[in-house]
């Protein structure tokens, strides 16, 4: 068990300059362990490789997890923004952040459940070796998703309000969801899938290796209906299988350089024509096409099920939390 002493340290502390600071500065409340419904008058630091597991608590500053740590939260309210280090890991549930979160490089994961934030980020991998994920369900994020590493997955009328920008990702998916602005997904490892959700902006599809699904019917995820696309869609220069099923694109369809060619079904209603390469480069890009096959997609959340499970399990064992 994690022996407990008061975690109230001034920042000045933090930053070696003590004597610096005025009367007046903030202080730091440092997280080991569990808490229950109090308010957190200050910024809160969960320390490198602990874990700290919160219930109906109400942070009324910023928020870090430092490399390592874990920081649970349910019913809670975070007033400010939160930052994770690599390997650090961020599941709320029920909960209100009212900033940003960012999940520096080599960062573990950030996990939304039926809770709110600012604009999401995830740091690209650069030399670390953890992959990162970014899953949400239910929530809402006043912001745009800027996603550089890992797993991405928007489900269960997740809503964002800006952008949804994906770089260099392993898959990046949107079911049952709304983007308000507009959807880019560049060169993924195993491609892209949105299903049942609508997307408001142009939507971009470029360079994925694994595939592209929109809609049912493809070899990627299994989903019962297509989607909204409020303006152009564009799925360009990608391999292992594109297939276009059953959406509404008020704009144009954009299908070209793609191995093996697009499969765009005759039951998508798009507004303003379809784009597709000459019969001749098509045939080409047929013949070209490798024999890899797409890989479909498994249990989502299990990672973060397993840190989360770990987290609160470290937590109990720590005690209660100086709150």
């Amino acid at each position: 068990m994690h022996k407990r002493v008061p975690f109230f340290v001034a920042a000045g502390v933090l930053a070696g300059v003590f004597s610096a600071v005025p009367a007046s500065a903030a202080l730091v409340t440092h997280c080991i362990g569990t808490g229950g419904a109090v308010t957190v008058p200050n910024d809160l630091y969960v320390p490198a490789g602990e874990s700290c597991a919160l219930t109906g608590t109400i942070v009324t500053g910023n928020v870090s997890v430092a490399a390592g740590g874990n920081l649970v939260v349910t019913g809670g309210r975070l007033a400010g923004d939160v930052r994770i280090a690599g390997n650090g890991y961020f599941d709320a549930s029920d909960t209100e952040v009212s900033g940003p979160v960012v999940l520096a490089a080599g960062g573990y994961g950030v996990y939304l459940r039926e809770a709110t934030s600012g604009a999401v980020t995830v740091r690209a991998k650069g030399a670390t070796t953890v992959d990162s994920f970014l899953y949400a369900e239910g929530s809402t994020v006043t912001g745009s998703v800027n996603v550089q590493a890992g797993e991405v997955r928007l489900d269960g009328n997740t809503s964002v309000t800006g952008n949804v920008s994906s770089t260099g990702t392993y898959y990046t998916d949107v079911h049952d969801s709304f983007v308000d602005g507009t959807l880019s997904v560049l060169n993924s490892a195993t491609g892209s899938v949105v299903c049942g959700s609508s997307i408001r902006g142009k939507a971009t599809f470029a360079g994925n290796l694994g595939g592209v699904q929109l809609g049912p019917n493809g070899p990627l995820d299994s989903c019962a209906s297509g989607g909204f696309w409020g303006k152009d869609v564009s799925v360009t220069s990608t391999t292992g299988g594109v297939t276009v099923d059953d959406n509404i694109i008020d704009g144009t369809l954009t299908a070209t350089g793609n191995t093996p060619a697009a499969q765009i079904a005759a039951n998508n209603r798009i507004r303003r024509g379809v784009v597709t390469d000459p019969p001749a480069a098509a045939a080409a890009a047929a013949a070209r096409s490798a024999a890899r096959s797409a890989a479909p997609r498994t249990d989502d959340t299990g990672k973060a099920d397993a840190r989360r499970a770990d987290a609160v399990r470290e937590a109990v064992v720590a005690g209660p939390a100086d709150l």
